[in-house]
């Protein structure tokens, strides 16, 4: 894995499946890695990051992993050794992280231990719990934590692609990750969504680490559905990123503000129709959620209606961005006179004449081909 590329692990977690983002920021060389180590890449990468030398070495069995702390003493991470279990690369049911010390036999410490009969037997295979207990004892002995870091745009966009694939976020003291709605229970259904993800993570380009027993094979490689509708609505942005005059700035505002089918519009009539129906869902705390939506949706249609008068200011301004002209200038070939180019960009264009009133433009108007933009998050495999 490429240091500044995102990992995306879906994985069991006792009864829940959950997906969790992890940036790695340890360079190796290709030709100092061994091909062993590529399955326990998700846990020497944090390890390292909290400054601790890894190697990955072959126990009796199976890999485990060495990681050797400032002290002297050193973490052996394995997983079931006797006898030799068949699993997934990187994904055992269990694990065993010891430690001790090369010059003192009397130290010889289980940090962790969830073999069937061992004391976090209920945590299994679960990588997330194995790390946290690690993390936990490395505090412990004054080990650094690894550094607080921005949050990549990658893993923003991963959390984007889990939120359009059904996930739902959690944000804990010390960690962020996604799961399957709780409810979600039934493994037939857990298997298409975590397999849906999948494709639509792979499709927009990340790493996906994932236990084979979690996919469908059998579900068909979905189509590229195009650009999902918040990607569309950026371009909005990048129109008013670009403008020059505030006649353009005001045509792509307008596509949010406009009243009955603009987006802002259509974003209240939404939320509004999602309170109608989860009030009828049946739960007690169901009216309650409904009449908080309906009540932030108020809010949002009322700043809806200010923020269509700030339009109107804006569109009698009528002028040039004293930034945006000067750089649409700079940018004119010297063969050709700036000043009837600009002149030509910042004229209204003439109307036609029509011997009947025109119509109105509909909703579903064709509008012209919004420019390339990233991959869809559309599942896709």
């Amino acid at each position: 894995m490429r240091p500044d590329q995102t990992l995306v692990m879906l994985q069991r977690e006792g009864t829940r499946i959950t997906a969790r983002t992890s940036e790695s920021f340890v360079q190796e060389a290709a030709a100092g890695t061994s091909e062993h180590e590529h399955p326990y890449g998700h846990l020497t990468t944090p390890l390292r990051q909290r400054g601790l030398a890894c190697t990955v070495e072959y126990g009796l069995s199976d890999y485990i992993v060495h990681a050797e702390l400032t002290d002297g003493s050193a973490l052996i991470i394995s997983p079931p050794q006797e006898p030799p279990t068949d699993h997934p690369p990187g994904y055992p049911e269990s694990w065993l992280v010891t430690r001790g010390h090369p010059d003192d036999s009397t130290l010889h410490e289980v940090i962790y231990d969830s073999e069937p009969d061992g004391p976090h037997a209920r945590h299994g295979g679960s990588i997330p719990c194995l790390l946290a207990a690690i993390d936990t004892r490395l505090d412990q002995l004054g080990v650094p934590p690894r550094p607080e870091l921005w949050r990549p745009a990658q893993e923003s966009a991963a959390d984007a692609v889990l939120h359009r694939g059904g996930f739902v976020p959690v944000v804990l003291f010390r960690e962020r990750f996604h799961r399957l709605p709780s409810a979600m229970t039934e493994l037939v259904e857990q298997r298409q969504m975590v397999t849906r993800a999948f494709d639509m993570l792979q499709a927009e380009g990340f790493d996906v680490s994932c236990d084979p027993d979690l996919l469908d094979p059998s579900l068909p490689s979905p189509g590229d559905h195009g650009l999902s509708l918040g990607d569309r609505i950026g371009h909005l942005t990048q129109s008013i990123r670009s403008a020059a005059h505030t006649s353009e700035a005001v045509a792509a505002l307008s596509e949010l503000t406009a009243p009955g089918d603009g987006v802002l519009q259509r974003v209240v009539e939404s939320l509004n129709t999602t309170a109608d129906w989860w009030e009828g869902l049946g739960e007690p705390a169901d009216p309650h959620y409904a009449n908080r939506l309906r009540y932030i949706t108020k809010k949002l249609d009322s700043y809806a209606l200010e923020i269509r008068s700030m339009r109107g200011e804006l569109a009698d301004r009528h002028t040039g961005h004293p930034d945006r002209v000067r750089a649409r200038v700079d940018r004119v070939a010297p063969e050709e006179p700036a000043a009837p180019r600009v002149a030509a960009a910042l004229a209204v264009s003439p109307t036609a004449r029509r011997t009947t009133p025109a119509a109105l433009p509909s909703a579903s108007a064709v509008r012209p081909s919004p420019p390339p933009a990233r991959p869809s998050s559309a599942p896709g495999r």
